[in-house]
Parts: C-alpha cells; sequence; structure tokens
C-alpha cells in the first residue's frame, strides 16, 4: 500500500493497468487499496484517460468519488441492476448516464455499456416477474462442451447475478446457468412447471451439487492464494481468517469440482487439511494430468 501511495503521489501519472502491472497486484486489489486511503483522509482522483492522482484531503474540494465509491465488483453489481429495472422506468437512463460520468470504462462503465448482457439480463428478469418460458439460445455448455439452445423456465437469479435458476424443460431438472454463457433469450409461453421449481443452496464456489453439502473442508493459503480467493470468490471473505501468519478457509461445498479446480491452480500455495474426498479427488485429477502432460 505505501508503494502504491508513492505512485499516486510521485510526479508521474499513471493508469490502474500500469500501477498493477508495476506492483505486481489485481486490478481489484489497486481498487481495495484506493478505497482504504480514501477512508484515512485521501482523496484519489481520476484524471483524463484514465490516470489517477492522490491529494490530501480538502473538505472545501471533495471530489464526487469520495462521497459515492464502488468497488469494481460492486459497480457490475450496481450496473446489471439498474439494467433490471423496466425500460419504460423514466430514473433508468439517469442513474447509468450519472454513474457512466463518474467511474471510468475500466469499471461500471464497460458494463453499462454491454448491451447484449443488458438485452439478456433484462429479458430474463421479466419472464421471471411475468412468470414465461425463455428459449436460451446457443448456450455454451461447459458439460457437454458444446453450444446448445435449451427451453426453460427461469425463476431466480443467484445473488451475485453470475447465474440464474431455471427448470429445464428437457431434462426435468433445476439448473443453473451461467448469464454470460447466454448467446440470446427468447420469450415463449407461460410456466407449466412452476411447482417443480426450486433454489438449491450453493456453496462458496457457486457449487449447487444436489443442494446438499458433501464435505467439510479446510484449506491452509498462503497470502496470494487468500487474496485470489476472496477475489474471485467474494463470499469467502466473511469465512477467511488469520493465525498468526497463516491464513485459513474453511466450509462445507455442495460439489468438488468448484473447490477442486481453484485447489489444483494454486496447488504449491494451498495445503487440504480438512476434506477426505477433496484429497481423493485431486489424487485422482493429478493422475490424470500428470499422464496427460508427461
Amino acid at each position: 500500500m505505501l508503494r502504491l501511495m508513492q505512485l499516486l503521489s510521485g510526479s508521474i501519472n499513471y493508469t490502474l493497468d500500469e500501477m498493477a502491472e508495476k506492483l505486481d497486484l489485481s486490478r481489484r486489489s489497486i481498487f481495495r487499496y484506493i478505497d482504504t486511503f480514501k477512508s484515512a483522509g485521501f482523496v484519489v482522483q481520476r484524471l483524463g484517460d484514465g490516470y489517477y492522482k492522490m491529494t490530501t484531503y480538502d473538505k472545501e474540494l471533495a471530489d464526487l468519488s469520495q462521497l459515492v465509491y464502488f468497488s469494481e465488483e460492486e459497480a457490475i453489481i450496481v450496473s446489471r441492476l439498474i439494467e433490471n429495472l423496466s425500460s419504460t422506468n423514466a430514473m433508468k437512463a439517469g442513474l447509468k448516464q450519472k454513474l457512466a460520468a463518474v467511474y471510468d470504462s475500466t469499471s461500471i462503465a464497460d458494463y453499462i455499456q454491454m448491451k447484449s448482457r443488458s438485452d439478456v439480463l433484462e429479458t430474463l428478469a421479466k419472464a421471471i416477474q411475468d412468470k414465461k418460458q425463455v428459449a436460451l439460445k446457443g448456450y455454451e455448455s461447459a458439460v457437454s462442451n458444446q453450444t446448445k439452445d435449451y427451453v426453460v423456465e427461469p425463476y431466480a437469479f443467484t445473488k451475485d447475478y453470475v447465474d440464474i435458476w431455471a427448470y429445464d424443460t428437457a431434462s426435468g431438472i433445476n439448473k443453473t446457468f451461467k448469464i454470460s454463457r447466454i448467446g440470446e433469450v427468447t420469450r415463449l409461453g407461460d410456466w407449466q412447471m412452476e411447482g417443480k421449481h426450486e433454489q438449491k443452496p450453493i456453496d462458496a464456489f457457486r457449487m449447487s451439487g444436489d443442494g446438499h453439502p458433501i464435505e467439510h473442508v479446510k484449506l491452509r493459503l498462503t497470502l496470494r492464494a487468500k487474496d485470489l480467493l476472496t477475489e474471485e470468490f467474494p463470499v469467502t471473505e466473511d469465512e477467511v481468517y488469520q493465525i498468526k501468519r497463516t491464513w485459513y478457509w474453511e466450509g462445507d461445498v455442495n460439489s468438488l469440482h468448484g473447490v477442486g479446480r481453484f485447489v489444483i491452480g494454486l496447488s504449491e500455495e494451498i495445503a487440504v487439511e480438512e476434506g477426505a474426498l477433496l484429497k481423493e479427488w485431486l489424487v485422482e485429477k493429478g493422475e490424470k494430468i500428470q499422464k496427460k502432460f508427461r
């Protein structure tokens, strides 16, 4: 944070990307530290062309971002909530215009301008409200590794607006569909299977499984692994704790795939202290990886 403060207050101006590269930090970490500086009484201003500069706090010259500040992830959620307002809502255009004027293209403005995503979200939200079936066209399925069309009955968004809960009429199963993988949404007729709609609990790694925890897992993390965990899966932040100089996360998981993929990606920086099933899964995956790339 002191190194970032030096960059922000020095004679040379830097963009977020330049500061992230110099400090080997993620953009989200930069935003988090800027937020901390603001809470401590400094003003971090966004200059022209995306450059940032720190000055000491002056009550007479406080900028708007000192009064209203969103992290990048919060900005995404706010923009999605705005997009879910009815197109006839008189405040919708004004809110989008004001937020886009305050935040640069690296945060909320990117998502305000993503009209295709906005159309998908708005159509899904309206279908839920009106209890309508929809066709998810060109959905990129991670299970079949193919692009498929689905006819579903959407009935709820996940709390982070990453997925939507829907009843798949072909398989007769309630599933989550990632909004980012949907090509296009078309409204169809009324719901036919409302009585079978079920919203299952999702674990910290966005896995629902059969809706029930299969194992309690405890991970020992390096500082870098802890930061990447809370950045990629924000709900884990309240479940992470520190003992002396070591970080830990523990919680129940509904599937081994979500937590397992994260551990594999940082295998040298994570130890599994609890979770026999997860250890077996990791050994099996490790053998397959070793065989494939030997």
